[in-house]
């Protein structure tokens, strides 16, 4: 599709372009400007669970990022507005690359991607030839050119158990899941040295303060989380589990080790039940110093602008794309989510 063939009909007469100045508003006039544009662009809007609570408000689908890329693959709309960080916004135009993908803040990035730089890890990898190279979808679509196979943190173990036994596997980039992975299949992986920064960051002894101040509570932790965290769960999980984890158990109480913007979706899913947000580590540590700097990058008033504008828009090389998409199909047919002859494209659309 042309990227400039949007039915706008005179829009820049009602909203401003982003070097004029932003109306001012209520939030809720300028969420019923964003609705408006949505309408008139035929957008969908995705939010994961870590955005802010009023951009998850607005959207059309939240969820973990293998959620949002299954949405982003089946949706009608002619343009997808990703509130998230930027490698999920490249995993939805690499899903949909004829539609248009919009991302409020390009310079929303990952700790996780920024760990693992393309060069490094190209150097990383040929080093292990005899290694396959399963990486977590959390980095850049250079990295998933380079793999043999993307996984989450929902599908991750029931891949790793499809692969035969003597083989050697290299793990990118986040060595804490690839650890936690390394513990529940008895895999001896090779990991590359990357982290998230939300985390690593939370501290043991203000958890073990929480758990003593909150006995009945349950622990429920990413696997992204160091195993001495990890030690002390009742349950595991990606985002989408752990949501769910507390969706079935109303009224009780759960101390959450993930970014606090799940705590949203919780409160809403889980009714009467309580939540506590673990400070981090580090004097004068606080729960506030646990939220993801590059997912708060995105506000409503850069949403609004970058559908005005029609910008930043994901841009990517074919060539990159073709490449990035082989590892991404492949997980998709481990996972039994596609027949192993079908289009990643077509079988996407099955997945709702």
């Amino acid at each position: 599709m042309d990227d400039t063939s949007f039915p706008m009909h005179g829009i820049h007469e009602i909203f401003p372009l982003a070097d004029e100045a932003l109306p001012a508003c209520s939030t809720p006039e300028l969420e019923d400007k964003i609705r408006f544009l949505k309408e008139e662009m035929n957008a969908v809007i995705l939010s994961h669970y870590y955005q802010d609570e009023n951009i998850q408000d607005l959207a059309d689908y939240i969820g973990d990022s293998l959620d949002l890329s299954r949405r982003a693959a089946a949706t009608d709309a002619d343009v997808i507005v990703f509130c998230g960080v930027k490698f999920m916004a490249e995993v939805a135009k690499i899903l949909s690359p004829n539609r248009t993908v919009l991302l409020p803040d390009m310079q929303a990035g990952c700790s996780l991607e920024f760990s693992c730089p393309p060069q490094q890890f190209r150097a990383y990898r040929e080093a292990h030839p005899d290694h396959l190279v399963l990486t977590y979808i959390n980095c850049s679509a250079e990295i998933k050119a380079l793999s043999d196979i993307i996984v989450t943190s929902t599908n991750a173990e029931a891949i790793i158990r499809q692969l035969p036994e003597g083989q050697p596997i290299l793990f990118a980039p986040d060595k804490y899941l690839g650890h936690y992975l390394i513990k529940k299949t008895g895999r001896d992986m090779l990991l590359w040295d990357g982290s998230c920064i939300v985390h690593e960051r939370f501290s043991e002894r203000e958890l073990i303060r929480l758990m003593t101040r909150q006995p009945e509570a349950h622990v429920i932790a990413h696997p992204e989380c160091p195993e001495a965290l990890l030690n002390h769960a009742h349950h595991i999980g990606s985002t989408s589990s752990l949501i769910a984890f507390t969706e079935q158990r109303p009224g009780q109480s759960f101390i959450v080790l993930t970014e606090p913007g799940i705590i949203h979706q919780m409160r809403k899913r889980s009714p009467g039940s309580l939540f506590f947000d673990v400070p981090g580590t580090g004097e004068g540590a606080c729960t506030s110093c646990n939220t993801c700097p590059y997912m708060k990058m995105n506000t409503v008033e850069k949403l609004y602008r970058c559908m005005v504008n029609r910008a930043p828009q994901i841009t990517l090389d074919p060539a990159l794309m073709a490449a990035a998409e082989k590892p991404l199909a492949r997980m998709l047919e481990m996972s039994k989510m596609i027949p192993a002859s079908g289009s990643l494209h077509e079988a996407s659309r099955q997945l709702l």
